[in-house]
């Protein structure tokens, strides 16, 4: 599957031996005991295992747990990915092509299930300290599932507030993602999270 935006995560538990030093996975179930929507900008980096010729992107994010979860793309191209609860469709305008996916096999260990899905996170992954760094608190994930394409993630908090998340894939490249105007538990209309193809677009997948 061929995405242009870091929807895949891996998460490796260690747990910390000091309960002083819980705070970013005290803080992430917090968030999602406590955040049932949300809505925010986000500017992305991507580099490739080189370090050569970063690719950045911006756009914005929403979801609405569990499940529901809308990825806008907006520079330096556009690219639309929504979850409904029981599938993904991911819309490239410029191919004219919308890949659909089981959300299902699709979730399972994404960075999108570990913020878009069920309270429970034990189930998908494992967690782990991984201290202070840029003024953040972090915390470091693997996925349980072999076959997330994700080696490590880890999620950056400042405060109760959810401010970045930092990807590396199973190749050696590395995405990360900076929020800004994060608004919590907004009002989102349902129709964010609905998807029907436009005319003239070629379906791929399920």
């Amino acid at each position: 599957m061929n995405w242009r935006l870091p929807l895949g995560l891996t998460l490796c538990v260690l747990v910390a031996s000091n309960p002083a030093r819980a705070a970013a996975i005290d803080k992430l179930q917090h968030f999602l005991d406590t955040t049932r929507t949300l809505r925010a900008d986000f500017a992305q980096t991507v580099v490739a295992r080189n370090g050569r010729l970063p690719q950045k992107s911006s756009g914005v994010m929403m979801f609405w747990r569990p499940g529901k979860f809308r990825w806008q793309i907006d520079k330096p191209y556009s690219q639309l990915v929504i979850g409904d609860g029981e599938k993904i469709s991911i819309h490239d305008p410029d191919l004219r092509q919308v890949t659909v996916r089981k959300a299902g096999a699709a979730l399972g260990g994404t960075p999108a299930s570990l913020l878009a899905g069920e309270r429970t996170i034990d189930r998908d992954f494992s967690l782990r300290e991984a201290g202070e760094r840029d003024g953040l608190e972090w915390l470091e994930a693997t996925p349980r599932a072999a076959d997330s394409g994700f080696a490590k993630v880890r999620v950056g908090f400042s405060g109760s507030e959810l401010r970045a998340m930092e990807l590396l894939d199973t190749l050696g490249q590395t995405t990360m993602l900076v929020f800004s105007r994060v608004e919590i538990n907004p009002r989102l209309p349902p129709s964010l999270f609905r998807f029907t193809p436009p005319a003239n677009t070629d379906v791929i997948g399920d």
